[in-house]
């Protein structure tokens, strides 16, 4: 089901953070502007207050907190480097901060700075919307500045409010100190996010870049292979040109050797090409077992030891260890998965499974758009190359939060009688 992509489950370790830190940040927001809502109807405010000014005080702290959750999602992405603030929507906040508190406080002067309940609590969640927001988006010395001067005109008007100096001195103390560690802790989880993009970057950088030395390996391949015999043809080819300019016979024996050279160079041109596009298994399976580690993923391969397998058997499911493998580090989080190969006189069953869950929009298994494979990308490259072997492959969730990739080939009684069955 689609809504399912969005949910939890759906989601990457990556994208899990991303979530939380924002849901954790403006869940701060609007408790904040919670807390000043329910001061705001209980009963020494609805017994003093007019029933104007209650309703006012709500508008301005549910206004306070849109524009506390909108400048913290722009200070988030400036924080990130993936955007910038814009300073009108900072003075919005920053007078919708002022308007919020002059409403608090008047609420306050209606019953009597004594009677209003909680003021320490309230007052510093007059200041959380914004402050919380404005961390990220200035120096820290900045922001402290700000907390500073906050606290101090939080006090000094419940000074002029006849607060008495025991109340002023646990205003100051309950708004330095709760606006201060909101703060603090939305800049760390602020930094704990710009972490994990970091590692998000490197990941994807390191699979360019792996497809990139690929790409110079197979280029340095064919310049080895096809480089010398070029310039051999280029210098025979002109040497038979000039001899036959002369009459020289001997230009028939020279064109007869470039003929036998360009032979031999598209020979090694395919060979080159079948060493590409073929996967050893064993070489698959270790290379697995060792990039998923590299991934911090923990990764077991059990395979029993008997007969040995046919070679196209071996390259077709070489070619599904090297898909399952690069579906598990591109669109899953796992943290462990197992490879299994059992063979016994009937077929080969190859299996790998891991606890990650396929990202949202991408081909469970497979691997998603842009992926690489023989005869296509992803499961459909997978079942092309099986079914020439009169082979299976079925990928699906197992329970338990498990994702199961299974690839079955039918074996023949020998090796030979299988090249006769292809033939």
């Amino acid at each position: 089901m689609r809504w399912r992509t969005w949910g939890w489950r759906g989601r990457t370790g990556f994208d899990k953070v991303d979530l939380y830190t924002r849901g954790m940040l403006y869940s701060l927001v609007w408790i904040a502007v919670l807390v000043q809502v329910l001061m705001s109807v209980t009963r020494p405010v609805r017994g003093a207050a007019p029933a104007a000014l209650i309703a006012l005080a709500i508008v301005l702290a549910v206004a306070h907190g849109i524009c506390g959750t909108a400048l913290t999602a722009r200070g988030l992405a400036t924080y990130l480097g993936r955007g910038t603030t814009d300073r009108r929507l900072v003075a919005v906040a920053a007078v919708s901060l002022v308007a919020n508190t002059a409403a608090v406080l008047a609420l306050a002067d209606c019953t009597g700075m004594r009677e209003f309940p909680d003021p320490g609590y309230v007052f510093s969640a007059c200041v959380v919307p914004f402050s919380c927001a404005f961390v990220l988006i200035v120096p820290g010395w900045v922001s402290m500045l700000e907390q500073a001067a906050v606290s101090a005109a939080m006090s000094t008007a419940v000074g002029l409010l006849d607060g008495g100096s025991a109340l002023v001195a646990a205003t100051f103390l309950a708004t330095a100190f709760g606006g201060g560690m909101m703060a603090v802790a939305t800049r760390t989880s602020a930094w704990t996010l710009s972490v994990m993009w970091k590692l998000r970057e490197a990941k994807d950088m390191e699979a360019r870049l792996a497809v990139a030395e690929e790409r110079l390996r197979f280029g340095r391949d064919m310049h080895d292979v096809l480089g010398r015999n070029l310039a051999v043809i280029a210098l025979k080819g002109e040497l038979a040109v000039e001899l036959a300019q002369r009459g020289n016979p001997a230009a028939v024996d020279q064109m007869v050797e470039v003929m036998r050279i360009a032979r031999a160079s598209q020979q090694e041109v395919r060979d080159v090409v079948r060493g590409y596009r073929e996967a050893d298994l064993s070489t698959e399976l270790a290379g697995a077992q060792g990039v998923l580690r590299a991934a911090g993923i923990a990764c077991a391969v059990e395979r029993d030891e008997g007969r040995p397998l046919p070679a196209p058997v071996q390259s077709a499911l070489g070619w599904v260890v090297r898909e399952a493998a690069t579906n598990v580090l591109r669109h899953g989080d796992p943290r462990y998965c197992t490879i299994r190969l059992r063979a016994s006189a009937g077929a080969v069953v190859l299996e790998v499974e891991n606890d990650g869950a396929p990202r949202a929009g991408s081909e469970p298994g497979g691997s998603g758009p842009g992926g690489s494979g023989p005869g296509g990308s992803g499961l459909a490259g997978l079942r092309e190359r099986l079914r020439a072997l009169d082979g299976s492959l079925d990928a699906g969730p197992a329970g338990n939060g498990l994702f199961r990739l299974t690839a079955e080939i039918p074996l023949p009684r020998t090796a030979a009688a299988l090249v006769e069955e292809r033939r």
